[in-house]
């Protein structure tokens, strides 16, 4: 395969002022990408640090919750956007029976309404150009859940469906959307991991995946990858075959409960990919076309 390049490809990355996105924001510039290096408050620092190396870059100094002005900060200065990597992010961690509604807002207002924002005002100079790639940051946590994580855990959770809808909408348009759930260390994880720990986890080992999905010549759209220490892994859904009992004889909490283990046993289980893989399962069952019935 050849080089990836992003020569004349302008990308937006939010956070970028250290850990992953300044990774992110350096290795595009290094690729020929202008950037545009969003962060509150190391913006300025990052972007000397690329024209140093020769590249192209602009910072940008506003919330994740006015995208408008970041994406604008794009388009004045290159006249594009062809890749956005919504990474900014804040932790507020506490126990579920301690959060306070401020810990809930203010982790969704940047995690959730942020990468809305952003891809909201980059959407349609994207459709026009025909060409986008997104990336979403969503974590383990997001996931799998996490003690005393649950404003984080909700937020990451929601940019899975977020990511995997805009994939299904801008497939037709070449707008490609992928979810990360990045192992590193950052601003975020230096306050909760030991040192040894954080240096086996340089933001620089998930960059290649990143780069590899924003490429050109990518066709992955609408899928999940955890990476971290120079691991790359896909993600996908697996479902059991499940329960299957006729309603014609009415069913009962007892009736589920006692043949639980067919509920949970995944011998044989299929991997569903879309909603449409729902529809034909439960057609299959009543024996109703359910997605003809609904055109």
């Amino acid at each position: 395969m050849s080089t990836i390049r992003f020569d004349e490809k302008v990308v937006v990355v939010t956070g970028a002022g250290g850990g992953l996105g300044r990774a992110y924001a350096l290795e595009f510039a290094k690729r020929g990408a202008n950037v545009v290096v969003n962060d509150l408050a190391a913006a300025d620092q990052v972007v000397e640090e690329i024209e140093s190396l020769g590249g192209k870059a602009v910072a940008n100094s506003d919330s994740v919750e006015n995208g408008a002005s970041i994406i604008k900060t794009a388009m004045d200065t290159f006249g594009r956007v062809d890749v956005v990597i919504n990474n900014a992010g804040i932790l507020r961690d506490v126990s579920f029976a301690k959060m306070s509604d401020e810990d809930w807002s203010t982790v969704h207002s940047v995690h959730v309404d942020g990468a809305y924002k952003v891809t909201k005002a980059v959407w349609p100079h994207m459709v026009e150009q025909g060409f986008g790639r997104i990336i979403f940051t969503t974590s383990a946590a997001g996931i799998y859940g996490n003690f005393g994580q649950a404003n984080y855990s909700a937020a990451k959770s929601s940019l899975l469906g977020l990511g995997k809808t805009l994939a299904l909408e801008g497939q037709r348009r070449n707008i490609l959307s992928n979810i990360i759930a990045p192992v590193a260390g950052s601003k975020m994880t230096e306050t909760i991991l030991p040192k040894n720990v954080l240096e086996r986890l340089s933001p620089e080992l998930v960059v290649p995946l990143v780069v590899k999905l924003c490429a050109e010549e990518s066709t992955e759209n609408g899928s999940v990858f955890e990476v971290g220490a120079g691991w790359f892994s896909k993600l996908r859904y697996q479902r059991s075959q499940g329960l299957v009992l006729n309603p014609e004889n009415g069913i009962s909490a007892e009736d589920v409960a006692n043949n639980w283990d067919t509920v949970c046993d995944f011998t044989g289980a299929s991997n569903p990919g879309s909603v449409v893989d729902t529809f034909n399962d439960v057609s299959k069952h009543i024996g109703i076309d359910m997605l003809a019935a609904l055109k």
